[in-house]
């Protein structure tokens, strides 16, 4: 393992942080796209924000570029 396991841990967390901001907007319909603003709310609020599937979906992803980058570690340091 390239990294000791705080320092991959703390690579892990910053980058599926990262890929969350990046994933947040995908298949999200605000309430004023669906044509029912709830009152009281901003019209651009979601409707369905799908937080745990976007957390898994994050997950996965972050796994994957947490993987390539020991590997890229690993090599670069032979």
């Amino acid at each position: 393992m390239p990294f000791s396991t705080p320092m991959s841990l703390a690579i892990f967390f910053v980058t599926w942080f990262i890929v969350l901001f990046a994933v947040l907007p995908f298949g999200v319909k605000s309430q004023r796209e669906a044509g029912d603003v709830t009152k009281g709310t901003d019209p651009g609020a979601p409707v369905a924000p799908r937080l745990l599937v976007k957390a898994l979906w994050t997950t996965v992803i972050a796994a994957a570029a947490f993987a390539a980058l020991s590997i890229f570690a690993h090599f670069a340091e032979s």
